[in-house]
């Protein structure tokens, strides 16, 4: 699994014209990518490292703030544009894979006592964010 982690002051996303999931203040951005080998185990892992990691002022991480997160699915993560110029999306994996997993790591955050918010899986989502810093990272377990 594969996660652009973003540090914000504020992050939304809109389905549609609507707004299905936002944080406000201090918290995390995550897009999460999902490949064809990754496991329950390893979403339960991604989501450890989420909620612990200390990226936000002061090197806090949310857990020690109780800083919310906002979870996207983006299978994107994996493409490859290395040749030609169009990329390929062949070490992503299926929807039918990739969301219960995406899901995985929702619900081991909320298990662990995170407010996390959501994307819609496979819907064409407008993401907004402010990025604090600017402070991104990439996660991969």
């Amino acid at each position: 699994m594969r996660a652009v982690v973003q540090r914000v002051n504020g992050a939304s996303v809109v389905v549609d014209g609507e707004p299905v999931g936002e944080i406000v203040g201090p918290g995390l951005c995550v897009l999460v990518g999902v490949t064809h080998a990754d496991t329950p185990e390893k979403a339960a892992q991604l989501a450890r490292k989420l909620w612990s990691v200390r990226i936000l002022e002061g090197e806090k991480s949310c857990s020690d703030l109780a800083a919310p997160l906002l979870v996207i699915s983006q299978f994107t993560l994996y493409g490859d544009a290395r040749k030609g110029r169009r990329p390929t999306w062949n070490a992503a994996a299926p929807g039918e894979v990739a969301e219960p997993l995406v899901d995985e790591v929702v619900a081991r955050l909320r298990e662990l006592g995170a407010h996390v918010e959501t994307g819609r899986f496979g819907a064409d989502m407008k993401v907004t964010l402010t990025n604090d810093g600017p402070f991104t990272v990439i996660v991969e377990v």
